[in-house]
């Protein structure tokens, strides 16, 4: 069990080895920035931490953006008992340990149990089913952290049983205020240091860290510690050494996770919105995430005919070769392949008639189909001529253009229209 983070990090003495954005994380609700969506005034998680009324909770978003801070401020808010956990790190043994302690406390002091587990998402469902009994008794209040999406990586029992807050990305405005506080704050932050910091440099750590306080406070910190004092007793932080101090953020990318499906999703609806240079900003970013390019190739080829279909049958052909030539020359030459069939779908006549199918088949699912007209039964087979399959059949080739009226459809569904063209390119449907 971790209970270290929670206990107070003021003191001097430990300071050197205290993260500086450990030592500035808020002790209260006033003191945290950003997330106003969730803790502003009025807010039900506002009103739930300041009533002390919580039900269980799970925290899930980029990191930096304050999943663990909400934690912290509650710890030092409740009057129930606080546990933490950290799923890298805990296992089945820890879990039955913490439930006995929250059974202890509310029998012997009538307080209930508040657990937090961070890292939720690396419990594995057997770990996560031991957490099931307590919570649903009302033993324990559970509060999950996760980067990923709950919906993905919780088990569903746990979800239906937690409220899901989503934090997002800190605004470049909120780093900012942060890095400001620290840099003044003379007992938690680095406000004991001779400092001379620009403007620019401020700038740079918030733009930087793209959402995440930790990296902004992490780069000013290295800046700080690592800049010698010139001859006034001062260390100078400008641009050129806060550009030293916080390398290029790596992306955000978690191959099972929420950032999976959020670039796949915006990289579909680039090409389906006919925007090439989104297409490959996408692309790009999960091939160096190092998404498994056989999956971006299935997708895409499924977007051809979603997408394109009709109105430049040529898509699916291009999109086809892509993934049959991925398979032959692999990586990094098959970016190129990946790059051609993306840019070929965003750049073509868009047409979705093919999803006509959906309403063909939820016409079958329920029920709404009927015999085969007897002139388009199999007639091959001995004795066919007897049931009369074939009879009255005309072919299509015998007549002019090659097209003759007579029905298809089953009876029941004569008339039906399911195919609509678009109009778009080749997708202009049937002329007689």
């Amino acid at each position: 069990m971790e209970m270290d983070l929670f206990s107070g990090v003021g003191e001097t003495a430990r300071q050197g080895r205290i993260p500086l954005a450990t030592r500035m994380r808020p002790t209260s609700l006033n003191e945290v920035v950003g997330q106003k969506h969730l803790i502003g005034k009025g807010k039900l998680l506002r009103r739930a931490i300041e009533a002390d009324q919580l039900g269980s909770l799970i925290f899930y978003g980029p990191p930096g953006t304050g999943k663990t801070t909400l934690a912290y401020v509650i710890a030092r808010t409740t009057k129930a008992h606080f546990i933490r956990l950290n799923a890298v790190t805990s296992g089945i043994s820890d879990l039955r340990k913490v439930v006995l302690e929250a059974e202890e406390q509310l029998k012997y002091y009538q307080l209930g149990t508040i657990l937090f587990i961070d890292e939720i998402h690396r419990f594995n469902k057997a770990q996560q089913d031991a957490l099931l009994p307590a919570v649903e008794e009302g033993k324990l209040v559970l509060i999950g952290a996760t980067t990923e999406n709950p919906y993905y990586s919780v088990i569903s029992a746990l979800v239906s049983r937690s409220r899901i807050f989503k934090l997002e990305p800190l605004s470049k405005e909120d780093i900012f205020k942060l890095l400001q506080r620290a840099v003044k704050d003379p007992e938690k932050g680095l406000g004991n240091y001779r400092l001379q910091i620009t403007t620019d440099a401020l700038n740079h750590f918030a733009e930087a860290a793209r959402g995440d306080a930790r990296q902004a406070l992490n780069g000013l910190e290295l800046a700080v510690l690592s800049t010698l004092p010139d001859q006034d007793g001062y260390r100078v932080i400008d641009l050129s050494v806060a550009e030293e101090s916080i390398q290029e953020k790596a992306i955000v990318y978690d191959k099972m996770g929420d950032q999976h499906y959020d670039v796949i999703s915006a990289f579909i609806k680039s090409m389906r919105g006919s925007d090439p240079d989104a297409v490959l900003h996408y692309l790009a970013r999960m091939l160096h995430a190092g998404e498994d390019p056989r999956f971006i190739a299935r997708r895409i080829m499924i977007h051809a005919a979603e997408d394109v279909g009709l109105a430049d049958p040529m898509a699916l052909v291009v999109a086809q070769a892509a993934a049959k030539g991925l398979e032959m020359v692999g990586l990094p030459e098959g970016r190129l392949l990946l790059a051609e069939a993306a840019l070929y779908i965003a750049c073509a006549p868009k047409s979705n008639s093919v999803l006509s199918v959906d309403a063909a088949m939820a016409d079958v699912q329920n029920g709404k189909y009927g015999a085969v007209p007897l002139h388009l039964r199999d007639a091959s087979y001995p004795g066919a001529e007897k049931l009369g399959h074939g009879k009255g059949y005309l072919y299509p080739h015998d007549f002019e253009n090659h097209y003759v009226e007579q029905d298809y459809l089953p009876e029941e569904l004569r008339g039906t229209k399911y195919y609509q063209p678009s109009g778009m390119g080749k997708d202009i449907g049937f002329k007689k």
